[in-house]
C-alpha cells in the first residue's frame, strides 16, 4: 500500500536548541557564573532521561498546561544543575525554563526544509504529531513552516502525549487515513517508533547522533533519506 502522508514529531526531529540544547544550558549557567562545558551539560541530561520515561508510564501530562510544564521543566533543570554541582534557590532553573520556551532560541535543522519540498513534489501530505507545549504553534509560525503541515496534533492542545497510540490516531482521524498509509518519524524508539508501530503506522527513527544503532527499526541519520523511503512504499 502507497504511503499517502508523512507525520512527524518536532522537538530534535525538525527542530533545535540554538546552537544546541547542551551549548545553549551552558552559555546560560556561563553567564550566571557556572562555567560548564557543553559536554558536562550532556552527561548531566543523560543522569535525568529517564524523567521522560517516568512521566508516560505515570500519565503526568507534563506538556498540557503552562503550570505543569513549568513544574516538569524545572524539576529537571534543577536535577541537571545538581550533576553538574551548581547551587540554585530556583532562580537558575526558572531562567533555564524561560530560555527553552523562547522561540528566538530555536532552528530548523538543515534538512527539514530540502525534505519537506520534496516530500511535497511527490504529493504526500505533511503533518504533525508532537509532545509540546501549546507554544509550538508560535514556534513553527517563527521558523516559517507552521502552513506547510495542514494537521498539526499538539499534546498541549489536546490533552494527550506519546506514547499513548491515541494521539497518533487523533492525526489520522483528521488525516482520514489507515494507519498504513502514514510513516511516522521521530527520534525516540519509546515515544515515536514504539506506538506508532503498534498501531500500524510505518516509523522511521531519525538518528542524527548514532544513538540508537541496534533499534529495530527503519533508522535514518539525515531526513534527506526519507523521500526514497517513502517512494520504496509506494
Amino acid at each position: 500500500m502507497p504511503v499517502r502522508a508523512v507525520l512527524f514529531d518536532v522537538g530534535e526531529t525538525l527542530v533545535h536548541p540554538a546552537p544546541s540544547f547542551p551549548e545553549l544550558f551552558s552559555t546560560v549557567v556561563a553567564a550566571q557564573g557556572h562555567v560548564r562545558s557543553p559536554d558536562a551539560v550532556i552527561h548531566a541530561s543523560r543522569a535525568v532521561f529517564h524523567r521522560f520515561s517516568e512521566a508516560a508510564r505515570d500519565v503526568e501530562l507534563w506538556t498540557t498546561s503552562p503550570e505543569r510544564s513549568a513544574r516538569f521543566w524545572k524539576g529537571v533543570y534543577e536535577r541537571m544543575l545538581g550533576e553538574l554541582e551548581i547551587a540554585d534557590d530556583g532562580r537558575l532553573a526558572d531562567l533555564l525554563y524561560a530560555t527553552f520556551t523562547d522561540p528566538a532560541n530555536y532552528a530548523l535543522f538543515d534538512d527539514v526544509e530540502p525534505t519537506l519540498d520534496e516530500l511535497e513534489a511527490g504529493g504526500l501530505v505533511l503533518a504533525i504529531v508532537s509532545n509540546f507545549e501549546a507554544w509550538l504553534e508560535d514556534l513553527l509560525e517563527t521558523l516559517g513552516v507552521r502552513d506547510r503541515f495542514g494537521i498539526r496534533v499538539i499534546s498541549g492542545h489536546e490533552g494527550i502525549e506519546k506514547p499513548d497510540p491515541q494521539i497518533f490516531q487523533l492525526a489520522l482521524t483528521r488525516l482520514a487515513l489507515d494507519p498504513a498509509d502514514a510513516m511516522y518519524v521521530g527520534d525516540n524508539p519509546e515515544f515515536d517508533v514504539a506506538p506508532a508501530a503498534t498501531l500500524g503506522m510505518r516509523p522511521v527513527l531519525i538518528d542524527r547522533h548514532n544513538r540508537y544503532p541496534d533499534v529495530s527499526a527503519t533508522r535514518i541519520t539525515d531526513l534527506r533519506e526519507l523521500p526514497s523511503l517513502a517512494r520504496a512504499v509506494a
